[in-house]
């Protein structure tokens, strides 16, 4: 099984290349170890018009190692109606099943999700993993495409990666065109080196944004930010948090400068 992690603009296009990379089963691993507590503070919202197919994925995700609730529902106006029974939304699963992607309505959907949700990611499940349907749905907005031929580790891999603010795509022989070479291969090591709510922090702090701030987005304590930013530190044996500026930018290769003001 292969994945491939990547960044992507506000445009919506890759930065840089994709290359197709060897998933080890120790990153499965280190991501089950991760998500052992389960945070019930946030939730994965899987959006999917069938009932059945949306409650057994979200039963499934829950108890393979997800980390948080998942709050299924058959469309954007049902969980208007049911958002003040349910957690901050982490990350969007939008199952689009048979529908392809140049379906202009398709496109439509993607953006008013991402808009409505943002900055939690939205992924892809979708029948199928031709590599032009892929990338049409990154370029709308996506921030992942998992096709349904895939295990469940591997979906609840995809799912954490791009809460890490990576891209996940499968690398697959039925492709219609190579994946070509990948600059960062170290971009979905975020997956597994973090906890979902460490990765969230990280993500805050290649923004620039202050402790406070952090902590009034992720709905937590300023000193919880605080443990989470030194684990962070700890992890990338950093010693400061313009340290940490630097092993961030060396994992992301971004081409902008971080600015982390210090606390």
């Amino acid at each position: 099984m292969n994945y491939v992690p990547s960044e992507f603009e506000s445009t919506g296009k890759p930065v840089g290349n994709l290359r197709a990379t060897a998933m080890s089963p120790r990153i499965v691993g280190d991501l089950a170890h991760n998500r052992d507590t389960l945070d019930e503070e946030r939730c994965l919202l899987i959006i999917d018009s069938r009932t059945l197919e949306r409650e057994c994925l979200a039963t499934t995700l829950t108890r393979n190692g997800l980390g948080m609730e998942a709050f299924a529902v058959g469309s954007i106006a049902e969980w208007k109606r049911r958002k003040d029974n349910t957690q901050r939304v982490s990350a969007i699963l939008l199952n689009i099943a048979g529908r392809k992607a140049n379906d202009g309505a398709l496109s439509d959907e993607i953006a008013a999700i991402s808009a409505e949700f943002a900055p939690a990611p939205v992924v892809i499940l979708a029948d199928g993993d031709d590599l032009s349907q892929t990338l049409k749905v990154l370029e709308y907005g996506a921030r992942g495409f998992i096709p349904t031929s895939v295990g469940i580790e591997v979906c609840v891999e995809a799912i954490a990666l791009a809460i890490a603010g990576g891209t996940f795509i499968l690398a697959s022989n039925s492709f219609s065109a190579p994946a070509p070479m990948d600059r960062n291969p170290k971009a979905r090591e975020l997956a597994r080196m973090f906890t979902l709510r460490q990765a969230e922090v990280v993500q805050a702090l290649r923004k620039g944004k202050a402790n406070k701030i952090i902590a009034y987005e992720l709905n937590l304590r300023e000193s919880t930010v605080k443990v989470h930013i030194r684990n962070i530190m700890k992890k990338l044996k950093a010693t400061n948090r313009t340290e940490v500026a630097y092993k961030l930018n060396d994992i992301f290769q971004s081409d902008s400068r971080w600015n982390i003001p210090a606390e």
